[in-house]
């Protein structure tokens, strides 16, 4: 089988290739990139010397994509994946529907056309962030819970948002282009009878990741941390209490070799929630006192205005990947954390080379 991974230099893809190249399986795995991201050339080399052969390749331009070789699968990790994108200046918001949308619309093509699969790398960020926002929440530990005494949104428990959480606007540009993306891939898989799967993913987080404070939070701040860039606690009063959860990609990797060979399934098993669950998340504040204790205290600078896409706990319930796939993520968060602590200091620029904005 031929697997065609795209994004295949970023952290998400990169990091997939690499899992699936060790898993042993024989498959054969092509990678594409347009290479347009700041730090993404340092995987070419590695990945050529895992077997992964990687070609250059814009998703937003149809005939690139058609000169694609042939492949059994696409792996879509390709993405502009900031929630701030098409609102801050680096991105605009033609550009983010292009790398997103039109890139998915051309890969849905190029699947009808050489009978592929398609598998979708989404987000958490397809949740609505209304209800999120308004989330009756408790202090507890030095992190936001939600309020056990309150009424939560449907969907939402302790153990996370699960898969029937709403999506309705607004979800950010950037979450719209995924839930887009989404509702087109399972059209196509029925339209045309290839196989989707959508897989939504938490923060991803691990060694190699490209450090942004908007994209990849617990990379950019165990970064900055070790290497005394400014450092604040943003919005929620400047206390550092809001919450995300964590998961480390190459954890993927056993779920979609599982989707490589699963016969079709019903539309509602399709799209799963992937993340290490509530027992993986930890407010910023508590990733503070770990690189205190891993790197030493520093001081850290407090902004209490609450921006418009911030939100207090956004965690994955992972438990339908469970029971549909019986996927769990193996990574736990100390070890992904100190993987990023140790990619810290032997890259002691990375930031600059990977965010140089």
């Amino acid at each position: 089988m031929t697997i065609l991974l795209t994004g295949v230099c970023g952290f998400a893809g990169s990091t997939l290739a690499r899992a699936l190249a060790q898993a042993g399986t024989g498959h054969q795995l092509v990678g594409c990139d347009n290479f347009s991201r700041p730090g993404s050339e340092t995987n070419r080399l590695e990945l050529k010397r895992h077997g992964v052969q990687v070609v250059h390749a814009d998703l937003r331009c149809a005939s690139d994509v058609a000169a694609l070789p042939a492949a059994d699968f696409v792996v879509d990790a390709a993405a502009s994946p900031s929630v701030l994108g098409g609102l801050d200046g680096q991105l605009s918001s033609r550009q983010l529907l292009e790398h997103n949308l039109v890139g998915t619309i051309n890969l849905l093509e190029y699947c009808k056309t050489r009978r592929a699969g398609f598998i979708l790398l989404s987000t958490s960020r397809v949740y609505s962030i209304a209800p999120l926002a308004a989330l009756p929440v408790t202090v507890e530990g030095d992190a936001f819970r939600p309020d056990p005494g309150a009424a939560l949104p449907p969907g939402l428990t302790p153990a996370g948002l699960d898969e029937t959480f709403s999506t309705q606007a607004p979800v950010s540009l950037y979450g719209a282009t995924k839930l887009a993306s989404e509702a087109l891939a399972l059209e196509y898989g029925e339209a045309f009878g290839f196989p989707v799967f959508i897989n939504r993913c938490g923060v991803l987080a691990g060694g190699g990741q490209f450090g942004r404070a908007d994209q990849g939070i617990f990379a950019y701040w165990i970064h900055a941390w070790h290497s005394r860039h400014p450092l604040r606690y943003l919005g929620f009063g400047g206390h550092g209490h809001q919450v995300r959860d964590c998961l480390h990609p190459r954890d993927l990797a056993s779920l979609l070799l599982r989707q490589f060979g699963a016969p079709r399934l019903a539309v509602a098993d399709r799209m799963v929630n992937l993340s290490g669950g509530a027992g993986s998340a930890m407010s910023l504040r508590q990733l503070s006192a770990w690189c205190g204790r891993r790197f030493g205290p520093r001081e850290v600078g407090t902004e209490g205005l609450t921006r418009p896409f911030d939100l207090p706990w956004v965690v994955l319930n992972p438990a339908k990947a469970a029971r549909v796939w019986d996927w769990r993520p193996m990574t736990a968060t100390p070890a992904i954390l100190e993987e990023l602590a140790l990619h810290a200091e032997q890259h002691p620029g990375w930031l600059e080379l990977s965010s140089p904005s």
